[in-house]
């Protein structure tokens, strides 16, 4: 059994625990916050038997396999050089860290320690991307893709008090939609069709309460010749009864038909010449967003305990970080700009 800990208490971080809970490789021996009120209740509902308001203390006592880090990503780099010193693996929420420049140093850091270093980007593993990733494999739809779009309408994010019920340091955010939101579309994109070229982005902002940009659509062209388009924002509303269950919807295009992924987690196939039809595969409504946070945390222990590469390490998200870079500086510019990963 692997012997965890985690840092974080906050709105996301109930969704860790309860994954980490049902699996019987894992045991979550501690948990540290500076809200120690917030700790304690978690760890009440978890049965985690240690709480501490200091990372360092936490670790020294407690000598874990791993740490989960649920926590912002200003304060990723000193968690992670605390883990580091002590041999101690990583798994760290997105954003890696404020800028780019602080996530190399935490790669760096990682791979010079011989410590493993994984983020829970986990919106690849949400069942309907790895159900579409293998029929795209499977050529469903042919051997060429042609093009993919995706559209999202979050709705939390109009009126004074956007935000404020679930993640309210969203509203002083100097990049929102993109560094919160549009960096896991940007991995899931790498993740179905392959490395990321050429991107051309439009940002706005649309709910003047807030310091970021709220909406976006952005125009992206892959090596093997998909391209796709990100059309996003936070401020409508969709007709879904949960926003937050597959994000949006989704429309893939080949040689031999389409693809579409719908709100409610369906996915249907029409090929060329045919009508659509109803394409069955399991979608649990548990935890968050087809209970990925589980899969993904899934993925650490199993790649842990068998010393295989995590599809979503320290190394390789830092081509995202480049794509989300460019992403913004096409849209400052006003032109294409090329992905240099």
């Amino acid at each position: 059994m692997l012997k965890g800990v985690c840092v974080g208490a906050g709105y996301f971080s109930r969704f860790h625990y309860e994954a980490w809970s049902r699996m019987p490789e894992v045991k979550i021996i501690a948990l540290c916050d500076s809200n120690k009120d917030k700790a304690v209740e978690i760890a009440n509902e978890f049965h985690i038997a240690s709480v501490y308001t200091s990372v360092i203390e936490m670790l020294d006592k407690e000598q874990p396999d791993f740490i989960d880090i649920i926590t912002p990503p200003e304060t990723h780099l000193q968690i992670c050089r605390e883990a580091f010193h002590r041999k101690i693996n990583v798994m760290v929420q997105k954003a890696l860290a404020p800028t780019y420049d602080e996530a190399v140093m935490i790669v760096n850091e990682a791979e010079q320690a011989g410590v493993r270093l994984m983020l829970h980007e986990n919106f690849r593993f949400q069942p309907w991307y790895r159900e579409i990733k293998e029929l795209l494999d499977e050529k469903v739809i042919g051997d060429t893709i042609f093009s993919a779009y995706f559209r999202m309408r979050m709705g939390d994010g109009w009126g004074d008090e956007a935000y404020l019920n679930r993640q309210p340091y969203f509203r002083e955010m100097e990049r929102l939609l993109v560094y919160e939101t549009g960096i896991h579309f940007i991995d899931t994109f790498r993740y179905l069709f392959g490395e990321i070229t050429e991107v051309y982005a439009k940002l706005r902002k649309l709910n003047p309460v807030i310091k970021g940009e709220d909406a976006g659509i952005i125009h992206f062209e892959f090596e093997n010749g998909v391209q796709a388009v990100w059309d996003a924002n936070r401020y409508n509303e969709s007709v879904t009864e949960n926003a937050r269950y597959t994000f949006g919807e989704m429309l893939i295009e080949g040689n031999n038909g389409s693809i579409r992924l719908y709100n409610n987690g369906n996915i249907t196939i029409q090929t060329l010449g045919s009508p659509e039809r109803i394409h069955a595969y399991h979608h649990p409504k548990s935890n968050f967003a087809g209970d990925c946070v589980y899969t993904i945390q899934q993925h650490f222990v199993d790649c842990l305990l068998n010393k295989k590469p995590f599809e979503t390490s320290g190394s390789d998200y830092l081509n995202n970080i480049k794509i989300q870079e460019a992403v913004y500086e096409s849209a400052a510019k006003g032109i294409p700009v090329i992905a240099k990963i």
